[in-house]
């Protein structure tokens, strides 16, 4: 929409952006139309002025780690050198892929299947999901930070907090609410394993990171990107860091994710079966910035949908444990290691979070001691 002011036209993003978010039809609903154009509100600005520049990252010599984790409770020198590798990728990338983690391949299918399931049904059946209040039980929406961020990204998402405290079954559409509940449990098996591998990988006894609530909340999101008119305007996902201690991630064979490393952007390839790890800034903040919370985007492209699922080891507004305190971990200080951040809550992280947005900046600035 737009409008005149003393002869001059005017866009009034705020007015489009509430047009487009009463529909509750989301970028699907844009896409069933037939249109051929974005809308402005998904245009994003540097995307404009760099036309021009190609996406470097198909020219880099950068190969995101890949860890297998096969024999790791059965072989202690295997063991051992998959947690020198751990520490090292987190350190260096803050990003990895996982094969051989035992979640069956089948149960990822079935989760990738569940999300483009819900996102594929009629608008009338979706709409009763859509919802902007975080304390809801499951939520579908287009872009948690629509009214903050400086441009809308192309995807629409359905989530949910599934843990400590999980949703009566009733509050999630039948169409994915068994798989939700099946792909949770193995998730939350694999975060605590984790969780004491990054603990045994910062020097610290294996059930450290647990033991301070890191593997307590989880969130899932599932997102679902279709294929863009005009994908060199837009991002299906914007430059940021993800909230949270830990987030896991699966995709399908789309790809589009891409992290910047040593000021590139590096591809992460679909690898069939395997997981994406990424360190989150609360990990990075308890830490003392030794291991990197890595800012990420998703390329939106002309073939689609693109689907993939995050899980975000965290807590949430909802949960009641919100005012818990984290700070650098006191064993990780030292003289040649001062502490870097002030000791905040997750309520004062996760409310500065959303009122920013994905705006390319990090949250983790706002706390660091100066």
């Amino acid at each position: 929409m737009e409008v005149k002011a003393t002869g001059i036209s005017v866009y009034d993003r705020i007015s489009e952006l509430r047009l487009f978010d009463d529909t509750k039809a989301g970028v699907k609903g844009l896409v069933d139309s037939g249109i051929s154009k974005i809308p402005r509100i998904f245009v994003h600005e540097d995307r404009v002025k760099h036309l021009e520049e190609k996406s470097n990252f198909k020219n880099s010599h950068f190969n995101v780690p890949t860890i297998d984790f096969d024999g790791i409770y059965t072989d202690m020198a295997q063991h051992y050198e998959i947690v020198e590798r751990i520490r090292d990728a987190c350190e260096k990338w803050g990003f990895f892929q996982v094969i051989n983690h035992e979640i069956p391949l089948s149960i990822m299918n079935q989760m990738i299947d569940g999300v483009r399931g819900f996102h594929e049904q009629k608008t009338e059946v979706k709409k009763q999901y859509y919802s902007r209040d975080v304390t809801k039980g499951f939520i579908y929406n287009t872009n948690f930070d629509l009214y903050q961020a400086p441009a809308t990204n192309w995807r629409d998402t359905i989530s949910c907090v599934m843990a400590p405290n999980p949703p009566d079954p009733k509050d999630l559409p039948p169409i994915c609410r068994d798989i939700f509940f099946k792909y949770s449990e193995y998730m939350m098996k694999f975060g605590h394993n984790l969780f004491e591998l990054l603990s045994e990988a910062l020097g610290l006894d294996s059930s450290h990171l647990k033991d301070m609530g890191c593997t307590e909340g989880l969130f899932v999101l599932g997102h679902y990107y279709p294929a863009c008119p005009e994908p060199e305007l837009t991002y299906a996902t914007s430059n940021h860091a993800d909230s949270g201690f830990l987030t896991v991630l699966i995709q399908d064979h789309i790809g589009g994710l891409q992290i910047l490393h040593q000021n590139q952007w590096v591809d992460v390839p679909p690898m069939n079966g395997a997981i994406v790890v990424n360190i989150a800034d609360l990990l990075q903040l308890i830490t003392n910035d030794k291991f990197k919370s890595v800012n990420h985007r998703v390329l939106a492209k002309k073939i689609g949908p693109r689907i993939s699922v995050a899980s975000f080891f965290r807590t949430h507004f909802r949960e009641g444990n919100e005012s818990k305190v984290y700070g650098p971990i006191k064993e990780l200080l030292s003289e040649e290691n001062p502490q870097i951040y002030q000791e905040i809550t997750t309520r004062d992280y996760l409310t500065h979070y959303y009122n920013k947005g994905l705006d390319g900046t990090s949250a983790l600035s706002r706390f660091k001691i100066l």
